[in-house]
């Protein structure tokens, strides 16, 4: 155990899995999971983007965001077209019916964020909201 205290990288990890969880299970309400309400949030904020966009601003891997978006076109939630003559690049629509889905799992979102800054506390979560976007702001 000694040597996970000063760990940085799993005691994030922990973190980020404990608070994936506690917003997933307000989000299951709606059939979503944070990952894929924040994809919806992202594309309703800046409108289609191709894949590449959306991994990197999304910073994931491609493979992880193909199996995001998966269930989200399969419900219709977001569509994609292809661009270009040769088809290979896709760009990605948020649908009206993700537009309401996101709208309906925006009261679970809030439920959830209530749920963690009354554990945490107020001020202490948004100081560390603060710090986890300098780090991804700074780009290590």
């Amino acid at each position: 155990m000694e040597g996970l205290l000063d760990d940085d990288c799993f005691a994030i990890r922990q973190a980020a899995r404990y608070v994936s969880q506690l917003y997933d299970r307000h989000l299951a309400n709606v059939g979503l999971t944070i990952t894929q309400f924040s994809l919806l949030g992202r594309l309703r904020r800046t409108g289609p983007m191709t894949m590449k966009q959306m991994a990197e601003a999304m910073r994931m891997q491609r493979t992880s965001l193909v199996r995001t978006i998966q269930p989200l076109r399969r419900n219709g939630l977001v569509s994609s077209e292809a661009l270009g003559a040769d088809g290979r690049a896709l760009s990605i629509v948020l649908t009206v019916a993700g537009e309401e889905r996101l709208k309906a799992g925006r009261m679970h979102w809030y439920a959830a964020q209530a749920e963690f800054e009354n554990r945490f506390g107020e001020e202490r979560a948004a100081a560390l909201r603060g710090e986890l976007f300098a780090i991804t702001r700074d780009s290590i």
